[in-house]
């Protein structure tokens, strides 16, 4: 059976779903063993949310699966979940002593529209922790204090329980809730724990309502026809500006900038050195604004594989730790670059369908 298409475009907004593929019993299909698994898994969130410039709003991870909720700007949501995916499998695979597929199936993904559905749905993500079976039954006072002391979602953040993560954006969900700024946590804290008490049967009807999106019934109409439309050209990107619109630089500009920044020819950086740090440095930043795959990045580098570009970056970070002009040279480098790319906030084109 033929997969189907990831409906993608600059701005666009999913919610994700990924679980671990098992035989039903439970010591089998533990995404997560212990801690040590949740915080690597974490640590390869945040680098991939800064590598593909991910906006993320929302993540909970559970015993056997995980939600995360994002944007999009630039319009790579499959490569971000690619990245992060293949990571994680590489990672529990070695540890775990295992091989073979980690998830059960392809992450499931849907297109979500903004304001009270992206509210409603950080809500229905939150809450996951206490909708499980045995703390579904028990007082609500005890789930809310379950709720709250949980440390393996991003709520603690959205409340003020805990430091505000770098890698999490509160604001567009926080600004939601009514009143002052300065009360937005607790406003939102007291509408997510409502959910414990309250029926959100018209919200888990809308999750259901189609495999594509969730939302009103003219933004599931506009999904569907742009799903209909990227069919029929074969998974060509459609042409969608929506909220934060970041287009990627070409390769060469990239490489132009560097060349400009470190004082040396383009060509430089696609030659084999022992111990250089150019071809390092070209591949972290065309993955960052030319939105290149490490496979793509081999190719434009003339490096071996998309592997032997990962370990060039690793050893990248170690050389930045102990280089000051190294580091400040790349943040030259940054500064140019993002100067360089547009960056426009637009009218939701959903609204402008449902009017």
């Amino acid at each position: 059976m033929a997969r189907h298409l990831r409906v993608q475009f600059p701005g666009a907004i999913y919610h994700v779903t990924c679980r671990m593929i098992g035989d039903g019993r439970l010591e089998h299909s533990r995404l997560f063993v212990d801690d040590e698994d949740r915080k690597r898994f974490l640590d390869q969130l945040a680098e991939r949310v800064e590598q593909y410039h991910i906006r993320l709003y929302l993540y909970c991870q559970m015993v056997n699966h995980f939600h995360v909720v994002y944007e999009t700007p630039e319009g790579n949501g499959s490569k971000f979940m690619q990245s992060l995916l293949t990571a994680y499998t590489v990672y529990y695979n070695l540890r775990h002593r295992r091989h073979g597929h980690l998830l059960d199936g392809r992450y499931k993904a849907k297109l979500v529209e903004g304001d009270e559905y992206l509210l409603a749905l950080s809500r229905y993500v939150h809450l996951n922790p206490v909708r499980v079976s045995p703390i579904k039954d028990q007082p609500i006072e005890e789930r809310i204090k379950i709720l709250r002391e949980y440390p393996w979602s991003s709520y603690r953040g959205y409340i003020g329980k805990t430091q505000a993560l770098k890698f999490v954006e509160y604001r567009p969900i926080l600004a939601q809730v009514s009143g002052p700024e300065r009360h937005w946590a607790g406003s939102y804290r007291r509408f997510v724990e409502a959910g414990l008490a309250e029926d959100d049967a018209d919200f888990e009807l809308a999750l259901k309502r189609s495999p594509r999106s969730i939302g009103s019934d003219g933004f599931r109409g506009w999904v569907d026809e742009l799903y209909l439309k990227q069919a029929e050209k074969h998974g060509r990107t459609e042409d969608v500006s929506l909220r934060h619109v970041t287009e990627p630089l070409t390769a060469e500009t990239v490489l132009e900038v560097l060349a400009e920044v470190f004082g040396v020819g383009v060509g430089e950086f696609k030659r084999r050195r022992r111990d250089s740090v150019l071809r390092p440095v070209a591949a972290r930043f065309l993955v960052r604004y030319a939105g290149q795959s490490q496979r793509d990045v081999a190719r434009t580098l003339n490096v071996g594989s998309g592997s032997a570009v990962s370990k060039r970056l690793a050893s990248l970070s170690g050389q930045l730790a102990k280089d000051r002009q190294l580091r400040a040279l790349l943040a030259q480098a940054e500064k140019r670059l993002a100067s360089l790319r547009s960056v426009t906030p637009r009218k939701d084109q959903t609204e402008a369908n449902d009017t």
